[in-house]
């Protein structure tokens, strides 16, 4: 890693972290049913074969309106699931509430659930605490969807960052490891990024 580099990073998500705790909660539902309704119409979505989620922390934009819209479009779903200590694992899931509980208190699917690896066609939301113009992504430093979709993938999904519009930020630390996301998807619009 660069000289300095992580001390951007952390600097940026300290100065975000207390922007997202102060989100209300019905402002964070209402942002939810926007984000929601923006993904509906996007053509992307559309032509998706499935739909990678996750399951928002308490300080993150909720995504439980997202998934539970694309299922009555009768879309496939998957969710990450960790496996060792920075592997994510794609499981289909047909409910919320076949969600449990998992490393750090985040809900993911069963070890059980059907095994379903995103590829070219698909769409994969991730979770991020700053976005750029450029499709930058600052993550929580865990390095985890960096290492499931490495620049240079052979086929990679198209990633769509989800993030409140506060969060897209004037340019974002990165090095050659970040892979850069194709969207970025907030309660206001979908920007998409050219040449990521």
């Amino acid at each position: 890693m660069e000289p300095g580099l992580a001390e951007r990073k952390r600097i940026l998500r300290a100065t975000l972290a207390a922007k997202r705790r102060g989100v209300s909660g019905e402002v964070a539902a209402a942002a939810a049913r926007m984000l929601a309704a923006q993904l509906a119409t996007a053509p992307e979505i559309e032509a998706a074969g499935c739909i990678g989620l996750y399951a928002a922390l308490p300080d993150e934009l909720p995504t439980r309106a997202c998934f539970e819209s694309l299922r009555r479009q009768g879309r496939e779903c998957v969710f990450p699931r960790m496996q060792g200590e920075r592997s994510l694992v794609f499981h289909r899931v047909d409910a919320w509430e076949d969600l449990r509980p998992g490393r750090l208190g985040i809900v993911e699917p069963t070890a059980s659930a059907p095994v379903r690896i995103p590829g070219p066609g698909d769409i994969v939301l991730v979770p991020g605490v700053a976005f750029d113009e450029r499709g930058h992504r600052l993550g929580r430093g865990s390095g985890c969807y960096d290492a499931a979709f490495p620049p240079g993938a052979a086929s990679p999904p198209l990633l769509f960052g989800v993030a409140y519009e506060f969060q897209i930020v004037d340019s974002v630390p990165h090095g050659s490891q970040d892979r850069r996301v194709d969207a970025i998807v907030t309660e206001r619009t979908i920007r998409r990024i050219g040449g990521a």
